[in-house]
Parts: C-alpha cells; sequence; structure tokens
C-alpha cells in the first residue's frame, strides 16, 4: 500500500495495492500489521458502517465529544467528496479541513483520526460508502458541525441543494460547538 500525507499531517490518505488482471481486481482493504507498520496507524477497529445515498446527499460533519471515532473510510460503487475537519482546540491545524475525492475508481482510503469532524457528498448517481471506526456508536455524545459554516468555509461542489438529515440542518457552527480539549 501507498501512504500519502495530506495538509493536515494526522489524516492520511491510503492507497491500496490493486491485483487486476481479466477476471476482475484483488486488494486488501484492511491488514493491521501494514498499517501500522506503513501509517502508524495502530488503533483497533471496532465497528465496520455501510451507507448507501444518492447524488447531492451531504452526511456531516459528525463526531462524538466523548469515544471519539477514528474512521478508515472509502467508496466502493460510485464517489464522494469527503472531508476531515480538524477540532482538536490546541491543534496546530484547529479549524483547517481537508478534501479528497474517493471512489470506487480509484479506490483510495482516507485515514480520519479521532479528534476530527467528519462528512462527505456523493457526486456520482449513486455511492456506497464503507467505513472502520476505532470506537462504537455513542448517539448520546455524537454532535454535528454545520456543513455549511462560514467560518470552515468548505467548498463543496455543489450541484443545487444539498439533501440533509434533519441533524445536519441543526449543525452548529464550530464557534459554538463542543470540541476536543
Amino acid at each position: 500500500m501507498n501512504v500519502l500525507p495530506t495538509e493536515i499531517p494526522d489524516v492520511l490518505i491510503i492507497e491500496p495495492r490493486v491485483f487486476q488482471d481479466d477476471r476482475g481486481f484483488f486488494l486488501e482493504g484492511y491488514n493491521g500489521k501494514a498499517f501500522a507498520d506503513k501509517a502508524g496507524i495502530t488503533e483497533p477497529f471496532v465497528q465496520d458502517n455501510h451507507s448507501c445515498s444518492s447524488q447531492n446527499v451531504l452526511r456531516g460533519l459528525h463526531y462524538q465529544i466523548e469515544h471519539a471515532q477514528g474512521k478508515l473510510v472509502r467508496a466502493i460503487a460510485g464517489a464522494i467528496f469527503d472531508v476531515a475537519v480538524d477540532i482538536r482546540k490546541h491543534s496546530p491545524t484547529f479549524g483547517q479541513w481537508v478534501s479528497y475525492t474517493l471512489s470506487a475508481e480509484n479506490k483510495r482510503m482516507l485515514w480520519v483520526p479521532p479528534g476530527f469532524a467528519h462528512g462527505f457528498m456523493v457526486i456520482s448517481e449513486v455511492a456506497e460508502v464503507l467505513y472502520k471506526t476505532t470506537d462504537y456508536y455513542a448517539p448520546q455524545h455524537e454532535r454535528s458541525i454545520l456543513w455549511n459554516d462560514p467560518d470552515l468555509g468548505i467548498n463543496w461542489p455543489l450541484d443545487g441543494k444539498p439533501t440533509l438529515s434533519a441533524k445536519d440542518q441543526a449543525g452548529k457552527p464550530l464557534k459554538f460547538a463542543d470540541v476536543y480539549p
């Protein structure tokens, strides 16, 4: 696998080795030893999540104020515009964000460590997203930062209005959100 740094050092792009021939392809989506040795990711994954969404569905920006989750995200069908926002109050990159296109075609994964809000928008007709988490879902600790917070200025590739859940419509701007110490 190939590990690519991003503008925020703790967020990583993972490119798995893909073995392709006339039958199709094979890749290792996760290998604990390789992730530890090559990417420094040693947290154990405890939960796998799978979502399917239509074009312009925007999910996020989500995080858990307690039981913070690291996420290893990939699109297995279609394509998404994936975003990680640093919400660690004392981090030199606090309030900064990175975004990358993850798709079934490019097979890239994004490592979003604990201490980050995460969200994505579907940029294909439909997308299926798989992500592993380092802690369990704890709805009582879940928070949402407003997807279009002007202080963040995320440049979502919108074609019209996004489709949002009620929870995401009610997200708070970062300056009023609970953040990590």
